[in-house]
């Protein structure tokens, strides 16, 4: 519409259009951000390239374009929650070496979910410049490619007894590796996950670098090449993530410490090794929705494409020269 547009005031070259295409590179902070949720927003870094198609029309001489702006690029990014606040998992009602009865408890600290994640995003982005400066507004489709999930943890395991109550304190007891009761161990877990299809709303503000020449005429050198960086955010309006029924922590079966067992092994890891978790974001009650939001610098190169032939009432030459004999001969003309 902008190019038919174009072709009807040629005549009159009261207006002009340019073609370019480019490529973009960014890089900036990622963050999940969960609303209704015990946790606050994720922190991380994300960067990304692509190439792009932009339209740029406005009058001749003028210092305003109108700017159409599409693409298509790749983002790569990190991001963290991490758990303020300690939490407990216990097995009851379990047996130990010699059929004492007791709780097996699972102190999980430093708790830490992380998202690395690859996308892949189109852009559609209109807009204004004027000399230096520009903006774009406009949204941004994220399809999620490849997501996986790391939680880690320190892990400290001990056994209550309520029958010891007042021997030891609160009748646990600690730090007696026969029993499988460990401090401060290290556990992580990885799986494969996903993120939903995203739509972002996209803003983009920024400069032109280099040298801008406003004269005119053919003996003034025009730009082929564009230069910008700019500051932009994308914010997801879709929920990212599907709500879970998961548990936190997936405990073992059973207590097996049992010498006659055959899983037995005297000071072995094994009700550290088969815990299990579930990335944060998988379990119930996580967040009634999660937003996307990235916020960074961006650098743009753009290369113009050749030009269509000018009529001549189109050309540098006569539009100067009709300026200088018509209505208006004074005033600032403006070219690249």
């Amino acid at each position: 519409m902008v190019l038919f547009l174009a072709c009807l005031v040629c005549g009159t070259a009261s207006a002009k259009v340019n073609h370019y295409v480019g490529g973009f590179a960014q890089i900036g902070e990622w963050s999940l951000m969960p609303s209704q949720s015990d946790y606050s927003a994720s922190l991380g870094v994300a960067g990304g390239a692509g190439f792009l198609y932009e339209l740029q029309a406005g009058k001749n001489y003028s210092p305003l374009r109108f700017l159409f702006n599409v693409g298509v690029g790749a983002t790569g990014g990190m991001t963290a929650y991490s758990q303020s606040t300690d939490q407990t998992a216990t097995m009851f009602n379990q047996l130990d070496l010699q059929e004492q009865p007791f709780d097996y408890v699972y102190e999980i600290k430093d708790r830490k979910d992380r998202y690395n994640n690859v996308a892949v995003h189109i852009p559609v982005m209109f807009g204004l410049q004027y000399k230096r400066f520009y903006a774009l507004a406009g949204v941004k489709v994220y399809a999620n490619i490849w997501t996986k999930a790391y939680s880690a943890a320190n892990l400290t395991t001990y056994g209550h007894y309520d029958q010891f109550i007042g021997m030891t304190q609160n009748g646990d007891f600690r730090s007696m590796p026969m029993y499988q009761f460990f401090d401060e161990e290290s556990v992580n877990t990885n799986i494969k996950t996903s993120l939903n299809l995203d739509l972002d709303l996209s803003l983009e503000v920024g400069a032109r670098l280099g040298t801008i020449t406003y004269g005119t005429g053919y003996d003034v050198p025009k730009r082929k090449m564009e230069y910008r960086i700019a500051a932009f955010m994308d914010y997801g309006l879709m929920d990212v993530h599907t709500n879970g029924s998961k548990p936190a922590v997936v405990m073992p079966e059973r207590y097996d410490i049992d010498p006659a067992s055959e899983n037995y092994v005297y000071n072995s890891r094994s009700m550290v090794n088969n815990l299990a978790m579930n990335d944060i974001m998988a379990t119930e009650g996580f967040a009634k929705m999660v937003n996307n939001l990235v916020v960074g610098i961006k650098f743009t190169v753009l290369f113009q494409l050749p030009e269509q032939q000018k009529c001549v009432m189109c050309s540098d030459g006569y539009r100067s020269m009709t300026r200088s004999y018509g209505r208006s001969r004074r005033g600032m003309k403006y070219e690249e």
